[in-house]
C-alpha cells in the first residue's frame, strides 16, 4: 500500500483500473493521456495529478500501468520521444497492459532493464466492467521476481492471473486469444447471417447452437448484439483488426499460413474502410447478414 501508483492512457479501461486501485487504498499520484481534457477530469476524480510530461509521471511513483492504442503509441511514450517515462527511471516498475506485440514489448522491456528500470507486461482479457471491480484476467510476462514484487496490486485487480515467462510470452498468449476469439465471432456471424438469409427463427439457432459444436464463448457475449443490430463498443471492430494482424504478423515471421486469421483480419479490415471501425466487435455481423452493408 506504500508504493505510489501512475496511469498512462485513461481510457475506458485505464480510468477504471485506476479507480479499482484506489478504492483499495493506493496512492494513485498521477494519470497522464494524451487527451489532456481527459486525463485533468480524472484526476479531479481521484485527487491525483495530471502532468503534462511523461518524464513527470514517471517522478511521481513507483509503478507505472500504460495502458495505449498500439505499438506506435507504446514506442512513442517509452522509445521515440524525448519526453520518456524512462527519463530518470531507476528502480522503476511499469506494468504494460495493453494488447501490443511481442516485437515491441521485448524492445521496451529491454530499454527499461538498461535504465535500471523494469517493464512487465499484464495482457488483459477482460471487459470495463472487470477493470472497475477488479475482475480482471491477467496474462503476465517479464521478470518473475518483479512479478512477486507488484503481485499484491496485481492481486487486487484481477479475479484470476497466469505468469506465463520472459519477455514477449505474454503478448504472444494475447494475440493467439484474440486471434480465436477473432475468428469465433467472424464465423458466429456468418452461421446466424446464413440462418438469417433462410428464414430461420434466430433465437432458436442460437438456442441450438448452444447445445451444439457450434457452442463458443462469443455466441453468449455477441450473438444477441449482431440479431439486434447493437453494437455499443465495449471491444471495437478496428481493435480486433489490430490484434488480428499482430497474430497475422507473429505467424508470418515464423513463416506459418493462418488462412482463417487472414480471411478474419480482413473482415474487420473492410468495416474500418466503411468507417464501421468505432462499433463493437459483433458488428461483423454487419458485412454478413443480408440487407446490411455489402
Amino acid at each position: 500500500m506504500n508504493q505510489k501508483i501512475a496511469f498512462v492512457g485513461v481510457g475506458r479501461m485505464g480510468a477504471n483500473m485506476a479507480r479499482r486501485l484506489k478504492d483499495c487504498g493506493y496512492t494513485i499520484s498521477a494519470v497522464y493521456d494524451t487527451y489532456r481534457t481527459m486525463a485533468i477530469s480524472l484526476a479531479a476524480e481521484l485527487g491525483c495529478a495530471a502532468p503534462e510530461t511523461l518524464a513527470e509521471v514517471t517522478a511521481s511513483a513507483d509503478v507505472v500501468f500504460t495502458v495505449v492504442t498500439n505499438d506506435a503509441s507504446m514506442r512513442g511514450i517509452f522509445l521515440e520521444s524525448e519526453d520518456s517515462l524512462l527519463k530518470n527511471a531507476q528502480g522503476k516498475i511499469f506494468i504494460n497492459c495493453a494488447t501490443l506485440s511481442p516485437a515491441i514489448q521485448k524492445e521496451v522491456y529491454a530499454a527499461a532493464e538498461a535504465v535500471g528500470a523494469h517493464s512487465l507486461e499484464a495482457a488483459m482479457a477482460s471487459s470495463i466492467s472487470h477493470a472497475r471491480e477488479g475482475k480482471l484476467y491477467l496474462m503476465l510476462a517479464g521478470n518473475e521476481a518483479v512479478y512477486q514484487s507488484v503481485l499484491p496490486i496485481i492481486e487486487q485487480m484481477s479475479v484470476n492471473r497466469r505468469f506465463i515467462g520472459g519477455p514477449g510470452r505474454a503478448a504472444e498468449v494475447k494475440a493467439l486469444v484474440n486471434m480465436v476469439m477473432n475468428i469465433n465471432t467472424a464465423g458466429l456471424a456468418e452461421g446466424l447471417g446464413l440462418a438469417a438469409a433462410l428464414g430461420h427463427d434466430l433465437n432458436m439457432i442460437r438456442e441450438v447452437f448452444s447445445q451444439t459444436g457450434a457452442n463458443s464463448r462469443v455466441l453468449e457475449t455477441d450473438a444477441g448484439d449482431m440479431v439486434a443490430r447493437e453494437h455499443d463498443c465495449w471491444f471495437s471492430a478496428e481493435h480486433a483488426a489490430k490484434d488480428s494482424g499482430i497474430a497475422q504478423g507473429v505467424a508470418r515471421e515464423l513463416d506459418l499460413n493462418l488462412p482463417l486469421n487472414d480471411a478474419t483480419k480482413a473482415q474487420y479490415d473492410k468495416m474500418v474502410t466503411l468507417g464501421l471501425g468505432g462499433l463493437d466487435k459483433s458488428g461483423i455481423a454487419e458485412l454478413t447478414f443480408k440487407g446490411r452493408h455489402a
